[in-house]
């Protein structure tokens, strides 16, 4: 009785493959030493495919369904072997199973950035990532490429690989368009569609089909994108210089209103031609072209007009007449007015 249930274990009636766990690529049906008994059943299930190989060659490739191993269900691997169509016996070959389900939610993304060179900032380092999604079409390629003779090949052990394609083809993508930085983040969707396009046939290369791929997320390293915050306010501003000296410009009627007033800017009667230079300045960029206040080494101003620099150095000798004496205050705020309106 031992002798007869050992010889029967010898002989697989039936071949079939229920996946243990997700991320099982590729499975080989343990034979050991075991042959298959013709007639024996197959099953493939959905999301399945089969595929016989004997001695090193690819046989018989079988899709979703139930089959029966005989000479009629197996003639590829029947000429492989030269069998007649009347045999009986058992015979050998390896079976594997592939899935054909889509494998979801797979990670891509720089580990570090890569440096491409941008045709606005010029040489940038960039990261991105996204997701995408692929599923199982050739087993005869996968098997050949990818997964052998293995017994089985995981999804994972194909991440790194498939990733780092795509992180290439990105790159590739990127200096091939030649789309700044700006427009290639704020365009994402459309960055997404052509690294699709790009990377279908290297996928296909594997035996693999691409199904969707997805970019979430287009930046610089943070260093890098402090400085480009930094332009992108510049640029709000404008020329801070024209900036600067227009605010200036227009804070003199103000401080000519209230007393203490220049001072208060910083200026003081006795910051003299310091502060007339920086007046000189700020209303020659104001004014219309044509019209600019003279400078301050010019010769004196016709009659009926003075420059900044005359006004402060009038309006600090004046102070000191105050300062002696020799001139009320409201003299001095009478004569105040009269020369500021002249810079008006």
């Amino acid at each position: 009785m031992a002798l007869m249930d050992f010889i029967k274990k010898q002989f697989i009636d039936i071949l079939q493959w229920t996946e243990d766990g997700d991320g099982t690529l590729a499975w080989r049906f343990p034979m050991a030493e075991m042959e298959i008994q013709n007639g024996a059943s197959l099953t493939v299930r959905e999301s399945q495919v089969a595929m016989f190989v004997n001695e090193g060659k690819v046989a018989d490739v079988f899709q979703p369904g139930m089959y029966k191993l005989t000479t009629q269900t197996l003639p590829v691997l029947t000429y492989l072997k030269n069998w007649d169509k009347l045999f009986e016996s058992p015979f050998k070959s390896d079976v594997y199973f592939f899935s054909t389900r889509t494998q979801l939610d797979q990670k891509w993304g720089t580990p570090n950035p890569i440096t491409i060179r941008d045709k606005e900032f010029g040489i940038v380092r960039l990261r991105a990532f996204g997701i995408y999604a692929y599923h199982l079409v050739e087993p005869k390629a996968f098997y050949q490429k990818i997964s052998g003779t293995r017994d089985r090949y995981d999804r994972e052990e194909l991440a790194g690989q498939l990733r780092n394609t795509l992180v290439a083809g990105m790159t590739d993508l990127f200096a091939e368009s030649g789309v700044p930085f700006i427009d290639m983040a704020a365009n994402q969707e459309e960055f997404g569609r052509a690294m699709f396009a790009k990377m279908q046939p290297v996928f296909a290369e594997y035996g693999l089909a691409l199904d969707s791929l997805v970019v979430q997320n287009v930046s610089l390293p943070e260093e890098l994108q402090k400085i480009l915050d930094q332009k992108i306010g510049m640029n709000m501003i404008g020329d801070m210089q024209r900036y600067t000296q227009y605010q200036v410009a227009n804070s003199i009627p103000d401080a000519a209103k209230n007393e203490g007033g220049m001072a208060a800017m910083g200026v003081g009667l006795g910051a003299g031609v310091g502060f007339g230079q920086v007046v000189g300045q700020a209303m020659a960029a104001a004014l219309p072209q044509g019209g600019a206040a003279p400078a301050a080494t010019a010769p004196a101003a016709t009659a009926g007009s003075l420059s900044p620099d005359e006004v402060v150095a009038t309006l600090e000798k004046l102070h000191g007449l105050v300062e002696k004496g020799i001139l009320s205050q409201a003299e001095f705020d009478a004569k105040k007015a009269e020369l500021l309106k002249k810079l008006t």
